[in-house]
């Protein structure tokens, strides 16, 4: 046993500073949250009306009640839409996240259809892309509730157009990689999201709110001039009967929604995952309330993130491997609710030293098949003479080698600083962990603002001294300021989750539950073999 002896004192100034930086952090991110949330609601009479259920009504109706529901990306497109704080809607136009269906764990996505009409929002593209990426990595069924406008023509982008078709490929390569596809059509499907509910496996459309068509009756009668109206062109009705495009007729949303659970139940999904045995565990011998008050607001005070660890995993029980070896750089063994675990953390920038110990422990995890916990909080390489001489780029790009090449699930959580290269070398965004997560204090960027423009300044003093010019001070001073904003302004999680560059902004004290879920995916991800064929399936 290796029980880690906690050095924190929770009565400290200090640790009640931090609880009381990443509490509010934390009420800022999950206000933007509900904000959506209301702004959605605020359509619940217009649905009444309608005889429909409100986005999130539809998925609380569609999850098995009880079970965990662990919503993705829901900062996306925040400032992006509306530059005003007290205005922007994050979202990106949807609601998505991993939860059961009829004992089915499944990647749910639906169309936010009370805010615009469930028109696409600024990053909804990126969000609805790694959602799939996520879907395709787990080999989870993917169910859609699909209620959209489309895209917004008043804002129309070519990239947006060229790159949104990735949406319908990736359809195409769930059903492939025997992965079903399941979608209601509540609403309209309309032009290109037509192919949203077309390439799917399943489709349950509603009497009476269903509209599917490439071509609407106001473009239909200004491009050939024939008048048709919604339902003629694409009802649930015609699609039912007439088309074939839709394979079940439902009556309302609650009768979709149970089709689409009897659906789900009827494929006998779990039948060829083994069954794995209850693991016995024990929680962390420490409050998971203290991880608010362990990480400071301001990223460069150091923390030992080992207090971090004694909080998230088993008992407290953690081995850590080469402890005297590049000692600012942390790597060792632990267990999440029974389940093995590598860990990798920092204590510091990465030296020479600790990059090459977690070479060899990445790899070590690899050989063993335990997947690995990136626990973010490092300004980035060590620099300096010595350091060069040391082989510094040669042990960093080694680990970064190896983290690119790792053939165990990776799941990354920022939990402060996460600089420079550090970033690649402890599986940034970039390098493709198979989750990634952020705590409300994180901060993500090429270097420090400060930093950068110290840097700025002395590279053109310099050149301004080649050149035999003044120093005018008043401007480097100006320049100076204009670079730590420009940082300042893109580092910290309502700029980076806007733009999709994590999973979500997760509570602290939720982080052992998170891994726990995410763990247990990965686990049933890598034992399950689903049927994969040549084509996906097609339509009648």
């Amino acid at each position: 046993m290796a029980q880690i002896e906690t050095n924190i004192s929770t009565g400290s100034e200090a640790f009640k500073a931090n609880r009381d930086g990443m509490l509010a952090l934390l009420a800022r991110v999950r206000g933007l949250e509900e904000r959506t949330r209301k702004a959605s609601a605020a359509s619940k009479a217009r649905f009444e009306k309608r005889q429909q259920l409100l986005p999130r009504e539809r998925i609380s109706l569609l999850l098995d009640p009880g079970t965990p529901f662990l919503e993705l990306c829901s900062l996306t497109g925040y400032l992006l839409d509306n530059p005003d704080p007290e205005k922007s809607i994050p979202g990106g136009g949807s609601i998505a996240g991993i939860g059961y269906v009829s004992g089915v764990r499944c990647m749910v996505s639906a169309s936010d259809s009370g805010i615009d009409a469930g028109a696409l929002q600024p990053r909804g593209l990126d969000k609805a892309l790694r959602v799939q990426e996520l879907t395709l990595e787990n080999k989870l069924p993917f169910l859609q509730l699909v209620e959209s406008a489309g895209a917004n023509l008043m804002q129309y982008k070519v990239e947006d157009f060229v790159v949104g078709g990735q949406t319908f490929r990736n359809l195409a390569r769930m059903s492939a990689a025997g992965l079903p596809v399941v979608t209601i059509t509540h609403g309209s499907s309309t032009a290109g999201g037509a192919y949203q509910t077309g390439l799917s496996d399943y489709i349950i459309m509603v009497r009476g709110r269903s509209r599917a068509f490439l071509a609407g009756p106001p473009l239909l009668k200004a491009a050939t001039g024939e008048v048709a109206t919604e339902e003629e062109l694409g009802g649930a009705e015609m699609h039912t009967q007439v088309s074939g495009l839709g394979d079940y007729l439902a009556e309302d949303d609650r009768d979709a929604i149970r089709i689409a659970r009897d659906i789900m139940s009827k494929l006998d999904w779990n039948a060829h995952v083994p069954h794995e045995q209850s693991r016995s565990s024990k929680p962390p011998r420490y409050d998971a309330d203290e991880l608010l008050g362990i990480m400071p607001m301001d990223y460069k005070r150091p923390v030992d993130m080992k207090e971090v660890i004694a909080r998230i995993v088993d008992d407290s029980d953690f081995l850590e491997f080469g402890a005297l070896y590049g000692s600012s750089t942390v790597c060792g063994n632990a267990m999440i609710e029974g389940m093995p675990i590598g860990i990798i953390t920092n204590n510091g920038p990465i030296d020479p030293a600790g990059a090459a110990k977690a070479t060899h422990f990445i790899q070590a995890c690899c050989q063993a098949q335990v997947p690995i916990l990136y626990l973010n909080n490092t300004t980035g390489y060590m620099v300096g003479r010595a350091y060069e001489e040391a082989g510094i780029i040669k042990h960093g790009s080694k680990m970064i080698q190896a983290v690119t090449n790792a053939t165990v699930p990776q799941i990354t959580i920022y939990c402060g600083a996460s600089f420079g290269a550090g970033n690649y070398g402890m599986c940034g965004r970039g390098f493709h962990p198979r989750f990634c997560f952020s705590w409300p204090n994180a901060k993500t960027a090429v270097m420090g603002g400060e930093q950068a423009a110290k840097t700025m300044s002395i590279v053109t003093e310099a050149a301004m001294a080649r050149k035999g010019a003044p120093v005018d001070r008043a401007q480097l001073d100006k320049i100076e300021k204009k670079i730590i904003d420009n940082f300042d302004s893109q580092m910290d999680v309502f700029t980076t989750s806007a733009r999709v560059l994590d999973d979500g902004v997760i509570d602290p004290r939720d982080t052992r539950a998170v891994l726990s879920y995410v763990l247990s995916i990965c686990r049933e991800a890598d034992a399950r073999k689903p049927h994969k064929m040549q084509f996906s399936v097609a339509r009648p």
